[in-house]
């Protein structure tokens, strides 16, 4: 057997997709954000219900994914596996064994203990009930069993390396058997905190969890506030109702917030790559040439300015510089209106820009229009109320031409794999290459991923705008906020005040 160490870093692939959402326009908070032990984060993604389990996007795992709920592992700022309800696990030599020692004396919210019986339960779950389609990524596993109280075993059909990266997300969520029955509005983990009260299209108050087996928050009290509007959270921020901004959704006024003696800016990368997706499966973007066409004809840096102040940068592909296997790939289609032009071959179309009524989609949308009108391509925008309209009409039913949005979940390259997924790609030789990969050797598995990088970029699957900043602002002396924001969850439990 292979020991595993308290720090792992292992490649992964992850297939799912990513949205923010909006709230309320309410800046005041009680006066919460003023107390010592407490904490108001001003958010725009406010989750449509609890359960991550049926429910797609980002919002859910981002509030409670390491706060309420935990897995066997976590992820770290920098993209390492690290050890959380497993205190280590070893590997056999065929890689297909995993065998997992789990932390004594953790229990869940509604008082039942934590053991490998629900190490069995949550991942068979997965499987069982499920509805999304991000579960694809653990059917790899053969058969989960319980050796002994603190002992789990996963067996997979075949060597690996994105599984244990794929435990690090919401799939890997640990449940408790008498505890999934109201996931919409009652989790139950074994987090740091858990949810106390919920005000629809207002807040989401998370609360110590005085039974944590671990080391306990600084903050015992934290609420998520929700925004549909950014110049109402920056507001909010101003006038003390909130404490941080978690994600800015107003580059451009950052000035607001230029005095070091009340604020603070975090500055630094996500995983999250705005993507403008062309539904390859119905004219004009089942033509290859027509979708090349769009990639000449969008000048990034220029959009990149106007749209979100020069924040991010630019990437060219569906692979991060996070990744271990990243590469430049921006050159592939340099701004080329008369280029774009040729490939179009004087034909003009009529599109259909179905955006989420989000900040970064709506103003991306326009700069995109208008460098497409100047090679003949008219795009007509719609901007669709997120997440429940635009996920039921693009997402679902593929029912567009063009869309924007962001997708943070880590390691997603594999969602361009599934021809059912709403890109509508399909290139076989694409899922065979990330099949290969995840079962290869380390440096197999980077070559690999590299070339199926380049065959989406070359096939113009999509276009990439660009890969949205990790920016926070808060009040000078809250300590621990991430520089990095590269997993599923915001995790709170680093939070403090000076």
């Amino acid at each position: 057997m292979r020991r595993i160490g308290i720090w792992v870093a292992v490649g992964g692939l992850l297939l799912s997709t990513a949205a923010c959402g909006g709230g309320s326009n309410d800046t005041g908070t009680g006066g919460q954000a003023a107390k010592a032990d407490s904490l108001a984060v001003g958010f725009v993604a406010e989750p449509a219900n609890l359960d991550f389990t049926a429910t797609e996007g980002a919002a859910i795992p981002q509030a409670l994914l390491v706060n309420v709920y935990e897995g066997l592992v976590k992820l770290t700022q920098d993209g390492q596996i690290q050890p959380l309800l497993a205190e280590k696990w070893e590997v056999s030599d065929d890689r297909k064994t995993y065998t997992f020692t789990l932390r004594k004396g953790v229990t869940f919210t509604n008082g039942a203990p934590f053991t490998a019986d629900d190490v069995v339960f949550s991942l068979d779950r997965v499987k069982s009930d499920w509805k999304l389609k991000i579960k694809s990524q653990l059917d790899v596993i053969d058969k989960v069993e319980k050796k002994d109280d603190t002992t789990a075993v996963v067996t997979l059909k075949r060597p690996s390396n994105g599984w244990l990266y794929s435990m690090a997300t919401r799939l890997g969520a640990m449940f408790s058997r008498t505890g999934v029955a109201d996931l919409a509005n009652k989790p139950v983990g074994t987090g740091p905190y858990q949810v106390s009260t919920w005000k629809r299209g207002d807040s989401l108050l998370l609360a110590a969890n005085d039974k944590y087996w671990g080391t306990k928050p600084a903050i015992p009290q934290v609420t998520l506030k929700y925004f549909k509007d950014a110049t109402a959270m920056n507001n909010a921020l101003l006038t003390g109702g909130i404490d941080v901004i978690s994600a800015v959704q107003a580059p451009e006024s950052l000035g607001q917030f230029s005095d070091p003696n009340r604020f603070q800016t975090v500055e630094g990368t996500t995983n999250g790559e705005v993507t403008m997706s062309m539904n390859n499966s119905r004219p004009p973007f089942n033509d290859k040439k027509v979708r090349q066409a769009v990639r000449h004809a969008i000048d990034h840096k220029a959009l990149l300015d106007t749209a979100w102040a020069g924040r991010g940068q630019p990437i060219g592909s569906m692979v991060p510089p996070t990744d271990p296997w990243y590469e430049d790939r921006t050159g592939d289609y340099a701004y080329d209106p008369a280029k774009a032009k040729e490939l179009l071959g004087g034909k003009t179309f009529n599109v259909k820009m179905r955006i989420p009524n989000l900040p970064y989609a709506v103003a991306s949308a326009q700069v995109v229009k208008s460098q497409l009108a100047q090679v003949g391509i008219t795009a007509e925008i719609e901007p669709l109320e997120f997440p429940a309209r635009w996920l039921d009409v693009v997402f679902k039913q593929g029912d567009y031409d063009l869309s924007i949005i962001n997708h943070v979940e880590p390691r997603d390259l594999g969602i361009f794999a599934d021809k059912s997924y709403y890109f509508r790609y399909d290139n076989p030789e694409f899922g065979k290459l990330l099949a290969a990969a995840d079962e290869g050797t380390e440096q197999e598995q980077s070559d690999t991923i590299k070339q199926a990088a380049k065959l989406l970029s070359e096939d113009a699957a999509a276009d990439w705008l660009f890969l949205f900043p990790n920016l926070i602002v808060a009040k000078k002396g809250i300590t621990g906020l991430p520089k990095n924001a590269i997993a599923e969850s915001f995790d709170f439990t680093g939070l403090a005040r000076q």
